[in-house]
């Protein structure tokens, strides 16, 4: 008896049979899932940016806003402190810079300070954005970055007003400088330090976004 020789199907280069249509699909996927990202990454630049220009205005407005005490001084110092605290020091610097530059071209931002304070401003940001990069956030570490940031500024403000002062009315001695613009200041620059981070700290995490 003759056997029956079993023939076989050819293999087809069927890109289903091969295994290749599922990994088509997991292409597409990652694809549109890449996509997703970059639509949701985007949005967060745009509203750190938002955020970063509101905290320049906030800064702008603030410096208008005068307290009546013995030694009147502005808020301008607290928004400084807010915008650091909350955007963090990188978005917070910026913010001041974007505040100097409005007011370097003309726009009425500035009201209250002496140019050394605005200067110090800066600084303060500068240094505060060094410090919490290299030693992190921590309420600790904050309240140490804002006390040296606010000295800093001190120190520009005095010496700016010590210039000033010399040129027009003759020298002042450093002491009394330092009871004319530091001295009186110290405490309510100090509670809005306080309270500047308790807001920082008690903004949800999720409605800031962070540069």
């Amino acid at each position: 008896a003759l056997r029956r020789g079993i023939s076989r199907k050819p293999e087809l280069s069927n890109p289903i049979q091969k295994g290749l249509f599922p990994m088509k699909q997991q292409t597409q996927t990652a694809a549109a899932e890449s996509g997703m990202t970059a639509k949701k990454t985007q949005h967060q630049k745009i509203v750190a940016m938002v955020q970063i220009a509101l905290f320049a205005a906030i800064i702008a407005v603030c410096s208008w806003i005068q307290i009546p005490m013995t030694v009147p001084f502005t808020m301008q110092t607290f928004a400084v402190f807010c915008a650091l605290a909350t955007l963090g020091g990188k978005g917070g610097t910026i913010s001041i810079l974007i505040y100097i530059v409005l007011g370097a071209v003309g726009v009425p931002v500035f009201a209250g300070t002496t140019g050394g304070y605005i200067i110090g401003f800066l600084f303060t940001g500068l240094l505060y954005w060094l410090i919490t990069h290299f030693f992190g956030e921590k309420l600790p570490v904050m309240i140490l970055a804002l006390v040296l940031g606010l000295a800093v500024c001190y120190a520009f403000g005095t010496a700016w007003f010590m210039i000033v002062y010399a040129k027009n009315s003759g020298s002042v001695g450093l002491l009394t400088a330092l009871g004319w613009c530091v001295f009186p200041f110290i405490l309510p620059d100090c509670v809005k330090m306080a309270l500047a981070i308790l807001i920082g700290k008690r903004l949800p995490k999720r409605l800031i976004q962070r540069v």
